[in-house]
C-alpha cells in the first residue's frame, strides 16, 4: 500500500508539472501574439477540374479500352472546337459559411467577398453554401451586410442550404436572389430570444449583498445577481420586440413575396414546407446545383485561410492537449465516483 501511495504522489506531481508547463506555453503564446494580426492567404481551386477528375476516374474503371479511346478522342475534338470558337463561359464563385453563435466565419467571408467583387461582373454568379442555426444579432447583422455588398454590386447571389439556415442564418440567406434548399433542411426561426439566470434569491438567502450601480435609467435592465424589477423586465421585452421588428423588416425587404407576419413567429420549417411558404425558391442540394452549373460555367471555390504564427500554433496545440487531458481525468473521476 505504501508503494501505491508513493506512486500516486509521484503521478500527481508529474501531472501538475505537465499542466503547469502547458499553462505557461498558452500564456506565452497569448502574450506574444497579442496586438499582432495574422496575415492570411486566399486559396482558389477550380471545381470543374474536381468534377472532371471524378468523371474520368469512373470512366477509366467502367469503360473498355476501345470505348475509352473513343471517348477521349471525342472529348479532345470538342475541346478543340470550343477553343477555336473562343467561347467565354460565365464564372461562378463558390463561397462557404459555417456559422457558429458569434458568426466567426465572417472574418474570412469579408475577404472572400472583397476578392470576388474585384473581378465579378453581372454576367457571373456567386454561390454561397450556408450552414448556420443563428446567433448574436450584431454578429449576423455584419455577416448579412457583407452579403449585401454582392447584391449592391449587381452580381447575382445564390444561397444553397443543405442542412440549416435559421434565425441569423436565414437573415443571411434571404439576401440571395435565389435560395436553394435540400428537402429536409431547417429554415425560418425569424424571432429573437434572450435568457439569463438570476441568483438574487440565493445570494439573499446566504446574506450576500450585490450592488449594481448605473448612470442612465436603462443602462442595466436585467442582471444575473441583482434584484430584477418589473419595469426592467418590460424594458428588456420592449428591446426584444424592437429587434424582432427590425429583423422582420430586413427579411421583408429582400423577400417581399413572404407573408412576413405569418412566418415571423420563431417557427422553423423543413425544406419542402419552406418552399410552400416561399422561404426558398427551389428544392435541390448544393452538389446537384453546382454539378449542373459546371456544365456551362467555370466554377471557382474561394477560401481565405488565416496564417497562424508559431506562437498561435503552440498555443492551440497546448490548449487542445490541456482539454484532452482534462476530459480524460474528469472521465476517470466520474468512473471512480459512480462505479
Amino acid at each position: 500500500m505504501e508503494f501505491f501511495a508513493e506512486y500516486a504522489s509521484f503521478l500527481a506531481k508529474t501531472v501538475t508539472l505537465v499542466v503547469a508547463i502547458l499553462v505557461v506555453l498558452v500564456a506565452l503564446a497569448v502574450l506574444r501574439g497579442r496586438g499582432r494580426r495574422s496575415s492570411g492567404q486566399l486559396q482558389v481551386s477550380k471545381l470543374n477540374d474536381f468534377y472532371k477528375q471524378l468523371h474520368d476516374r469512373l470512366e477509366h474503371s467502367v469503360l473498355s479500352k476501345d470505348q475509352l479511346k473513343s471517348v477521349v478522342k471525342e472529348a479532345a475534338k470538342a475541346a478543340k472546337l470550343e477553343k477555336k470558337a473562343a467561347v467565354h463561359k460565365p464564372r461562378v464563385y463558390v463561397l462557404d459559411f459555417d456559422g457558429d453563435i458569434k458568426a466567426s466565419a465572417t472574418d474570412n467571408l469579408r475577404h472572400e467577398i472583397t476578392a470576388v467583387l474585384s473581378m465579378a461582373t453581372p454576367q457571373d454568379e456567386v454561390v454561397l453554401r450556408l450552414e448556420s442555426g443563428g446567433g448574436m444579432v450584431h454578429s449576423y447583422g455584419l455577416a448579412s451586410s457583407q452579403l449585401a455588398r454582392i447584391r449592391q454590386a449587381g452580381v447575382p447571389l445564390t444561397v444553397c442550404i443543405d442542412k440549416v439556415a435559421a434565425s441569423g442564418g436565414y437573415m443571411m440567406a434571404c439576401i440571395g436572389e435565389k435560395i436553394i434548399s435540400a428537402p429536409f433542411a431547417v429554415l425560418g426561426s425569424i424571432g429573437v430570444v434572450a435568457q439569463l439566470p438570476n441568483l438574487h434569491r440565493l445570494l439573499k438567502k446566504h446574506d450576500i449583498d450585490f450592488e449594481v450601480l448605473t448612470a442612465g435609467e436603462y443602462k442595466r435592465t436585467l442582471t444575473i445577481f441583482g434584484e430584477n424589477t418589473e419595469k426592467g423586465r418590460q424594458k428588456f421585452q420592449e428591446d426584444l420586440e424592437i429587434t424582432h421588428e427590425l429583423f422582420k423588416n430586413f427579411v421583408a425587404r429582400y423577400r417581399p413575396q413572404l407573408a412576413i407576419d405569418e412566418i415571423a413567429t420563431g417557427e422553423v420549417w423543413l425544406g419542402m414546407s419552406a418552399l410552400e411558404k416561399q422561404l426558398v425558391d427551389e428544392l435541390k442540394t448544393s452538389d446537384e446545383y453546382l454539378a449542373e452549373r459546371a456544365k456551362t460555367a467555370e466554377l471557382f471555390h474561394l477560401h481565405y485561410a488565416e496564417k497562424k504564427s508559431l506562437q498561435e500554433r503552440i498555443g492551440l496545440a497546448a490548449s487542445v492537449a490541456l482539454d484532452r487531458f482534462a476530459l480524460t481525468w474528469l472521465s476517470r473521476l466520474n468512473q471512480q465516483r459512480f462505479w
